[in-house]
């Protein structure tokens, strides 16, 4: 009797433990045979391995611990250039589709991976007009039709615009959403750290302990020291000939930009002729730029500054998004941008396309 009482609490005990939260995802990707699928997450700007498992007949099964939180993953099956994305969870979650269109595969069972579709399904008509709109703007400037580039960029601006207004909408509606975090993070680059405060105090208190959310916490604390209003925290870093130039070496024109960019970024580059333009009319006026690359090969950046006819000063330091001037002014996104006035104050950041223009204009033009 005993023997069965002792039995009975251990299979007890044991059903006690496998009903403990944790993740299942069971695959099923044609043309997978023998095909090992890695699961990673995303740590700062490194990917670390979470899972993994070998794909039997295009089948395979991973079970994992708990998950303190749904948090964004990725699948990646080795040796190919094939991934998904998606919201892992503690539920079990089903992946079904092909190899070689990994990125298109159906994913059920973790709500917040419906959530995140339904905001993606929101705006696809949207994204759809802004890839198309791009695709002409493409043409257009290979066929140096100024006009019609001009005309169609502007479109691209609206339709961003559009864009993050649906990004906002989703953050004020969901503050209980597990996806909002990673949205809010996408769009911090474009907003004050006031703006970014304000969407972390509407989470609820367990979406708002994502480690996103420390990590914005964290960048909206230095985000203040170089908000409008602000002195610019001055920096030193070389030019392409290697000799140092400090911020402070710069300020004392009527208006100052700093510019953030690299060569490999397409954005960057199509803003250029922007900042060209305003250089060439306002330069004799008061206005300069200083532009901080975040490249790391010296010879692109290099030639990018001749390709794009960039004729101001520029600097970097060739570490990427760890360049000293942007852990500074914590950029995480470019282009981006401060235009700093001869006081050293910051009077505007991001200012892109005309808003850069009239802004210049507003200080300088009557001058």
């Amino acid at each position: 009797m005993k023997n069965f009482l002792f039995l009975f609490v251990f299979a007890a005990l044991l059903a006690g433990c496998s009903t403990e939260p944790h993740y299942v995802i069971n695959g099923k990707i044609d043309g997978a045979d023998s095909v090992t699928f890695i699961l990673k997450k995303r740590v700062a700007r490194n990917y670390i391995d979470l899972d993994s498992a070998i794909a039997i007949k295009g089948s395979f099964r991973m079970k994992g611990g708990s998950v303190r939180y749904p948090e964004s993953v990725v699948l990646i099956a080795r040796n190919t250039r094939m991934r998904t994305t998606f919201y892992l969870e503690n539920s079990e979650i089903t992946i079904t589709g092909k190899l070689d269109s990994l990125y298109d595969a159906k994913i059920t069972g973790s709500k917040t991976q419906d959530e995140y579709m339904g905001f993606v399904n929101s705006g696809e008509g949207l994204s759809e007009k802004y890839s198309a709109a791009y695709n002409e703007f493409q043409l257009a400037m290979q066929a140096g039709d100024i006009e019609k580039s001009s005309r169609l960029q502007k479109e691209l601006v609206s339709f961003e615009n559009d864009m993050s207004g649906l990004q906002k909408d989703f953050i004020k509606n969901n503050p209980s959403s597990f996806v909002a975090p990673s949205i809010l993070s996408g769009l911090s680059y474009e907003l004050e750290g006031s703006e970014i405060e304000a969407y972390i105090n509407a989470m609820d208190t367990a979406v708002a302990n994502t480690d996103i959310i420390k990590d914005l916490k964290e960048r909206v604390a230095i985000m203040k020291t170089v908000g409008i209003g602000q002195k610019a925290p001055d920096f030193t870093l070389n030019d392409p000939e290697g000799n140092p130039v400090a911020l402070y070496s710069k300020i004392g024109s009527k208006l100052l930009l700093v510019d953030f960019w690299a060569a490999w970024c397409g954005p960057c580059r199509r803003e250029n002729p922007n900042v060209v333009k305003v250089y060439k009319e306002f330069n004799k006026k008061g206005f300069d730029v200083i532009g901080v690359s975040l490249d790391q090969n010296k010879e692109e950046w290099v030639k990018a500054i001749s390709d794009d006819n960039l004729t101001w000063t520029h600097v970097s330091d060739l570490q990427y998004f760890n360049n000293a001037a942007a852990q500074l002014y914590a950029v995480n996104a470019i282009p981006s941008n401060f235009l700093i006035d001869e006081n050293g104050i910051i009077i505007a950041r991001n200012l892109r396309e005309e808003a850069l223009y009239n802004k210049v204009k507003e200080v300088l033009g009557s001058k």
